[in-house]
C-alpha cells in the first residue's frame, strides 16, 4: 500500500485528483457562518449525499469517492470546524456542536435533506445529526464509526493526556518526521494490520502544522475520548433508527475502532445493513474505493429515504425503550472518535 499524499488538500504525484461531473477538479470552497470560515467540496446534482470525515482529517480524504457519487447525486464534503481549510477557533468540538454546524451549512447551501455518510468521528457526527434532525436525514451510513463501543486505539487515548500538544509539535520536527516515515514503511513491509492504517495516521499528523491546528485536534479528541476510551454512546438511542435506512461499513482489520463495534451496532440498530471489508483497516473507502462506491450505490438504490413526521418521532420516543447491548463493568457501550 503506497503512502497517500501528506498535504491536506493537494494529491501528490501519481495520486488521483478529485473530479466533478464535467471533469473539472472539485475545488475547496468556503462560506462564512457565525463569523467562521467553513470549507467544503461540492459536486454533482440530484439528491444530496454528505460525506463527513474523521478526526484530524479533511474533505480531501474522499478524493476517490466524490467523482463516482457526483455522477448520480449532489455530493457535499465539508471540512469540519477545526479541520482542513475551515477555521480553528477555541470552541465547542463535540458531536452535537458539529451536528448543529452541519445543519447550518446545509441550510446556507439550500440543502433541506440528505443521506449522511460519516467516517470515524464523522460517523458519530452523522448519527448525532440524525438524532437531532431526523426530518432532514434520509439515510445513515456509518463507516468505521465512533459512538458505538468504548474500545479505541491506545494512540488516541494517549493523545488526550496532558502534554499531548507538545508531543504533536515534536512529531513535526524534521528528524522525528523522517523517523516516523521510516517506521511506517517498515511496519508496512511486515504486512501487519497496523501497517494498513499507519500511513493514514501519519497523514493526520502532517495535517497539524501549527499550534492552532494541534489545539483544535486535541480539543476535538477530548470531546469524545479520554484515557479509558470513548466517552459517549449511541446505543441508548439506537432504537430510533427504526424507519431510518442505516448501513454500517467496517474494515475487518481496523485497529482504530475494532470491527466488533460493527456487529454491536448492527444488532442494536433495527433493520440495519452490515458490510465488512475483510482486508481493510480503518479506511475501507480508501483501501477499496470502487467496492465502497458499489456498496453505497446499492444501498441507496435499494432503500427509500426516511421521512419522519413530528408525530412519528414523538411516538418512537414514547413507545420504545433503549435496548443496550455489549455492557461491561464500565456500564453501557460508550462512544465517539
Amino acid at each position: 500500500m503506497a503512502i497517500p499524499p501528506l498535504t491536506g488538500d493537494r494529491p501528490g504525484p501519481g495520486q488521483p485528483r478529485p473530479r466533478g461531473t464535467r471533469g473539472g477538479e472539485v475545488r475547496l470552497r468556503t462560506r462564512r457562518l457565525h463569523g467562521y470560515r467553513h470549507a467544503y467540496r461540492m459536486a454533482g446534482k440530484g439528491a444530496a449525499v454528505v460525506l463527513i470525515h474523521g478526526i484530524g482529517d479533511s474533505s480531501a480524504t474522499w478524493t476517490e469517492i466524490i467523482p463516482g457519487l457526483a455522477r448520480r447525486y449532489r455530493v457535499l464534503a465539508p471540512d469540519l470546524l477545526g479541520h482542513g481549510g475551515s477555521d480553528k477557533p477555541r470552541g465547542d468540538y463535540s458531536p452535537g456542536a458539529y451536528a448543529n454546524g452541519l445543519r447550518d451549512l446545509l441550510s446556507a447551501l439550500g440543502i433541506d435533506r440528505a443521506t449522511l455518510v460519516g467516517h470515524s468521528l464523522g460517523g458519530a457526527v452523522a448519527a448525532q445529526f440524525a438524532y437531532q434532525f431526523p426530518e432532514r436525514t434520509e439515510r445513515l451510513v456509518l463507516v468505521g464509526s465512533g459512538g458505538i463501543g468504548r474500545q479505541v486505539t491506545p494512540l488516541l487515548r494517549a493523545a488526550t493526556l496532558p502534554g499531548a500538544g507538545l508531543l504533536l509539535a515534536a512529531l513535526q520536527l524534521p528528524t522525528v518526521r523522517w523517523q516516523l516515515g521510516l517506521t511506517v514503511r517498515l511496519i508496512q513491509s511486515l504486512s501487519s494490520s497496523l501497517g494498513l492504517d499507519a500511513p493514514e495516521l501519519l497523514r493526520a499528523i502532517d495535517a497539524l502544522p501549527d499550534a492552532t491546528s494541534r489545539n483544535a485536534f486535541v480539543r476535538t479528541l477530548r470531546a469524545v475520548v479520554d484515557w479509558r476510551g470513548q466517552v459517549g454512546t449511541l446505543l441508548d438511542r439506537s432504537y430510533l433508527t427504526q424507519g431510518m435506512p442505516t448501513m454500517l461499513v467496517w474494515g475487518g482489520r481496523d485497529l482504530v475502532v475494532p470491527a466488533v463495534h460493527a456487529g454491536l451496532g448492527h444488532v442494536s440498530m433495527p433493520g440495519s445493513r452490515l458490510e465488512i471489508f475483510a482486508e481493510a483497516g480503518h479506511f475501507p473507502f480508501r483501501a477499496e474505493p470502487e467496492r465502497f462506491l458499489a456498496v453505497l450505490h446499492d444501498f441507496m438504490k435499494g432503500t427509500e429515504p426516511a421521512r419522519f413526521s413530528a408525530e412519528e418521532w414523538r411516538q418512537l420516543l414514547r413507545n420504545r425503550r433503549p435496548q443496550l447491548r455489549g455492557t461491561s463493568e464500565a456500564g453501557p457501550g460508550r462512544a465517539a472518535g
